[in-house]
């Protein structure tokens, strides 16, 4: 009999551990929760954290992530107003704001994400197609700083004036979202374009263009550098001129002061003995006619044989 009534005292030990342990739950700090009863939701949303209890194996507790969630897009293929197709990714942030719409209308986070997947992706397409590309690129019309002034000049004078701009697009997409998604217990924090780029076919083509614009640049630079080599070199050629020229005339002026000065001397010598100085005269007259197998013809009273008889006589 007392063992009878200790295995009853144990079951009954056992089944209560077992019913606090399925009819008790905790909600952490990032968790909300809600309680299902034969499928059916019951009670309010369990959102602050704590220990619950529900009834055990009747009731079901369904989790909930209360933080921020990513809603990270697939890129579409979009035309802009001015028919450049582009490739538009985005993302978003979202939460579960009402944890009871969201399990009647969605039920699992996936679901939800799939939800987002169509409203978001149908206001992205709406509102690119109907907006120029420069407003997708561009939040205002700073100036752009570029190497090439020339090139800066005809860009700016190329793109159109941004009047509303990227951020303001993707405003009005989180704007028109966020309208449609509190049906589904979903708040949707912000909305952002991640990646914008040409299509393949449109790539190619800027690919293109921006080489033979590059090209272009670098041949106007080729013929700036030729042309300031040619004006650099046209003032070396004129400045060497010039010293030649100065040089010459320098040469010139000495070599008249040197030979003045010569005459001078030699009319000065002849002054003061013009026999020693008709002497010097032949001697360097010899000097410059007669070689080593010179022959001259002359009589004998030339001037020019006069000292060659002395010395002949001696």
């Amino acid at each position: 009999m007392k063992n009878l009534k200790f295995y009853l005292l144990g079951f009954v030990g056992f089944l209560l551990v077992v019913l606090l342990i399925d009819g008790a739950y905790i909600i952490d700090e990032t968790e909300q929760a809600i309680i299902t009863q034969f499928g059916e939701p019951v009670g309010t949303p369990k959102i602050e954290a704590g220990l619950y209890f529900k009834i055990p194996f009747i009731q079901k507790v369904h989790k909930f992530e209360k933080r921020l969630l990513e809603w990270d897009g697939d890129p579409n293929q979009i035309p802009t107003l001015d028919k450049k197709y582009i490739w538009v990714d985005t993302f978003a942030r979202w939460r579960i704001a009402d944890p009871l719409k969201f399990y009647q209308a969605v039920r699992t986070e996936a679901e939800g994400q799939a939800r987002l997947d169509d409203i978001i992706d149908s206001f992205t397409r709406d509102q690119i197609s109907s907006h120029l590309l420069i407003e997708v690129v561009r939040n205002s019309n700073r100036k752009m700083q570029l190497a090439s002034q020339e090139l800066q000049a005809e860009l700016e004078a190329s793109l159109e004036k941004v009047r509303e701009g990227r951020e303001k697009l993707t405003r009005k997409i989180l704007e028109q979202a966020s309208k449609l998604v509190p049906v589904y217990g979903i708040e949707l924090v912000d909305v952002r374009i991640k990646r914008v780029n040409y299509v393949k076919e449109v790539r190619e083509k800027v690919y293109d263009r921006m080489i033979s614009e590059r090209k272009r640049i670098a041949e106007k630079y080729r013929s700036e550098g030729m042309g300031a080599k040619a004006e650099i070199e046209g003032r070396m050629q004129k400045e060497l001129q010039r010293i030649r020229s100065e040089a010459y005339r320098k040469a010139q002026e000495i070599k008249g002061k040197a030979d003045a000065e010569a005459t001078r001397i030699y009319a000065e010598a002849y002054g003061r003995d013009p026999e020693f100085y008709s002497f010097l005269m032949t001697l360097e007259t010899y000097k410059e006619t007669l070689k080593k197998n010179s022959r001259i013809i002359i009589s004998t009273d030339s001037d020019f044989y006069k000292y060659l008889k002395k010395i002949r006589g001696r």
